[in-house]
């Protein structure tokens, strides 16, 4: 039987008539078997996501402060009390959140800690739906070094067979030690995708607070165009640079098996949505590219060196030093004689910069080696970008008559995108320049 996931984001779980909303969605069709839910989010500007409000519960414990964590348990039951309240059911919410408190004191861990939001919130979904619970634990299985295993597609598959109709809470799995184990914050899209795997669904639906993804960030371009369809990679490209609708890591459980994904409006569940495909389905139309993201708070380091290219393992030495100190780069463009590695200043802290600098000086000697901080990335993304000439240089025209200086520029081999360094005060004048140039219609 074909059927849909539907995944349910925070916002769609913030409170007892959201959720009431969500599980009409649901009911509207019959072909929405298997839902799978995040814990409740921000109900209005300046609230506090129920994780969030786990997490620092679970520091309050390790620091032994029993008011603290009294305080923010009592926060934690008032936000589920309410929603079952709401709701206007005994949905056994309090027994619930006994179960949580005792295990949390009991040592059960941090991540048993924070994933109790999506636990409790998919048991009131599955009795508002008066379908079957199934915990995440049952499937999803992470190896011992955090990494997803494979065999969770089959067990999902098994596991999920059994039911007609199932709610699933997202997040979390159980990891090697035999004990819950959560995914990065937003994993609840990789948890979604998963189930679609499972059950092998004819679509995956993302219900979220916006009516798709955006040609950019609508808090920098008023009303940008909302893209009716996008590839997996140009979806990969755009969430990982900071386009946030969709974890960059959910497409991969159902692009292996050519499952769509639509991304929807839990609050307009009549607006299209945007879908993501493969990109043989992908109709690429009139447009050169299909959006601009991009993300603040990155270094530099330049490397300069004559004859670099000829020195065997050059390469290999400078990322053997980033390496040792547990550093990713996120860039890594390069010409004759230089080289660049561009990383997260997270990774940076404490004086890690002018470590890494001494040692590669050290490594490889060169001829000079700068850092350029407070850098900004924006990248442009599109397939269509390889099929019009002249992209590249509409791009920089529009960036130099907006009077911005480039500081990097990186070129993946596919031709999907065109990153660019900027300056941190040039973001958003960034992605204003990038967006007016080929969107033109909608400045």
């Amino acid at each position: 039987m074909d059927c849909k996931v539907c995944k349910f984001g925070g916002t769609s779980m913030a409170d007892g008539n959201v959720i009431l909303r969500a599980a009409q969605i649901v009911r509207s069709e019959a072909d929405r078997r298997y839902v799978v839910v995040s814990a409740p989010g921000k109900r209005f500007s300046g609230d506090i996501k129920v994780t969030d409000l786990l997490y620092s519960l679970y520091d309050a414990y390790e620091q032994k402060d029993e008011a603290l964590f009294e305080e923010l348990w009592q926060k934690i039951s008032l936000r589920f009390l309410n929603i079952e309240r709401e709701i206007g059911r005994d949905l056994q919410v309090q027994a619930a959140l006994d179960e949580a408190k005792q295990e949390i004191l009991s040592g059960a861990g941090k991540d048993y800690c924070v994933s109790r939001g999506e636990f409790i919130v998919a048991h009131i979904v599955a009795a508002v739906l008066d379908v079957p619970f199934v915990d995440a634990t049952e499937f999803v299985r992470f190896d011992e070094h955090g990494l997803l295993k494979e065999e969770t597609f089959a067990l999902a598959s098994e596991t999920l067979k059994k039911y007609e109709r199932a709610v699933v809470p997202g997040f979390y799995g159980l990891g090697a030690d035999g004990k819950v184990k959560t995914f990065s914050r937003g994993g609840g899209d990789i948890s979604g995708a998963i189930v679609a795997r499972g059950v092998m669904a004819k679509l995956y639906e993302n219900w979220t607070d916006v009516s798709g993804f955006y040609a950019c960030d609508p808090r920098i371009v008023n009303s940008p165009c909302c893209m009716e369809e996008l590839s997996y990679a140009e979806l990969r490209e755009l969430s990982y640079m900071g386009a946030n609708v969709l974890h960059s890591e959910s497409i991969f459980p159902v692009r292996s098996a050519g499952i769509p994904i639509r991304i929807c409006n839990t609050f307009r569940p009549e607006d299209r949505g945007t879908y993501i495909v493969t990109a043989a389905k992908r109709r690429l139309g009139d447009g050169v590219v299909t959006g601009i993201a991009g993300k603040k708070g990155f270094t530099s380091i330049t490397i300069e060196k004559s004859m670099m290219n000829a020195e065997i393992g050059f390469v290999q030495k400078v990322l053997a030093v980033i390496g040792k100190h547990g550093i990713s780069f996120e860039h890594l463009p390069s010409g004759i004689d230089t080289m660049s590695l561009v990383i997260d200043n997270e990774f940076l802290r404490g004086g890690i910069l002018e470590a890494l600098v001494s040692e590669i000086k050290e490594a490889v000697s060169p001829d000079k080696i700068y850092t350029h901080e407070d850098i900004a990335m924006i990248a442009t993304v599109g397939h269509g970008m390889a099929k019009n000439v002249g992209t590249s240089a509409r791009l920089f025209k529009a960036l130099s008559e907006s009077g911005i200086n480039v500081n990097m520029i990186d070129q993946g081999s596919s031709e999907l995108n065109i990153i660019v360094g900027v300056e941190s005060k040039d973001y958003e004048s960034c992605i204003r320049a990038v967006y007016y140039e080929f969107f033109p219609a909608n400045e």
